[in-house]
């Protein structure tokens, strides 16, 4: 029982990479195998609670930074401060701080293209990735993404998101608790407001909040994004042009991280923008070659929405590689 214990144990720490002081939340024996875990947006640490829990009790040492932008890390006021570059340099950063040569690593949403570019960058550093929501797709040679989106409209969210202050505004008319409850309840066909609205304005006002968030953690949630605001995460979007361009160099290159991609087969991004064509094609595969693929029945925030499935799928893939 004391062992369990133990396991059970959340501990907090502020650690220095790459010029910003970052939060991270772990768990599980400092010896074990470490798994990095990263949040999407807007999400913390605390996303992956029950992950955590059961990857310490299962022998791995879960670890679950706030990103840059985030909760508890610096919020960098400088919004080229946010590229790909600079935040997966965070990350090699805290690895070299912790010691640790080598690491599992799951990621969602935005977590997931950190973490898939962690792969590209620095695949000496990672073991084995799962990932879920968002595929790795590959650098288009000559048009930006931001004119690749252009096709949705005026009110995708990834174009409103560009604007510096323009979804700020957006979300302010709102309460943090309500923001969040509107995005985490998005369903099908919601990523893009009609003409003239702004995404936050279109987004249901659910009457409560899913039932796989608890009332604590969307409090705990409220009070972070309270105190940092938006601007950090909404910096991530704005920054997928700079991204572009930095990445040229790794033009036609291929992740060769053995990969597990979990997708919610009623994620928007699965059902509406292509994802699932792209996926069931080969598509993913063809630039991922140690690539499995599992669907499950759920939304975008798969984690948490079926956290017990997708945590099984996460254990049973990294003992099957360890």
């Amino acid at each position: 029982m004391a062992n369990k214990e133990k396991f059970m144990e959340v501990r907090h720490c502020q650690v220095a990479t790459n010029g910003i002081m970052m939060h991270v939340a772990e768990q599980g024996d400092l010896s074990a195998t470490p798994v990095l875990l990263l949040h999407g947006f807007p999400e913390l640490w605390l996303s992956w609670r029950q992950q955590m829990d059961a990857l310490a009790a299962n022998g791995y040492r879960a670890i679950a930074p706030d990103l840059r932008g985030y909760g508890d890390t610096d919020v960098p006021d400088d919004p080229t401060a946010y590229t790909i570059f600079h935040i997966v340099g965070d990350l090699i950063g805290l690895l070299d701080q912790l010691e640790l040569s080598r690491v599992f690593v799951v990621g969602h949403d935005w977590g997931a293209t950190v973490a898939w570019h962690l792969c590209l960058f620095r695949p000496d550093r990672v073991k084995a990735l799962v990932n879920m929501g968002v595929p790795f797709f590959e650098r288009h040679p000559s048009v930006k993404p931001t004119d690749q989106f252009k096709v949705f409209g005026e009110g995708f969210y990834v174009t409103q998101f560009q604007e510096a202050g323009r979804a700020e505004t957006s979300f302010a008319k709102y309460d943090v608790l309500t923001v969040l409850k509107k995005y985490y309840s998005i369903k099908i066909d919601n990523l893009t407001a009609p003409p003239g609205m702004e995404i936050m304005d279109f987004l249901e006002a659910p009457t409560s909040h899913p039932e796989w968030f608890s009332e604590d953690e969307l409090q705990y949630f409220s009070e972070k994004f309270q105190k940092n605001g938006f601007t950090g995460p909404f910096n991530y979007y704005r920054n997928m042009d700079m991204n572009w361009a930095l990445i040229a160099p790794w033009q036609g290159a291929k992740i060769e991280v053995p990969t597990k991609f979990i997708i919610g087969e009623r994620d928007t991004g699965f059902i509406s923008f292509g994802t699932g064509t792209y996926i069931k094609s080969g598509g993913l595969k063809a630039i991922v070659p140690k690539l499995e693929v599992v669907a499950i029945d759920g939304h975008h925030f798969i984690h948490r929405e079926k956290a017990e499935e997708v945590t099984s799928e996460i254990l049973s893939y990294f003992s099957s590689l360890n």
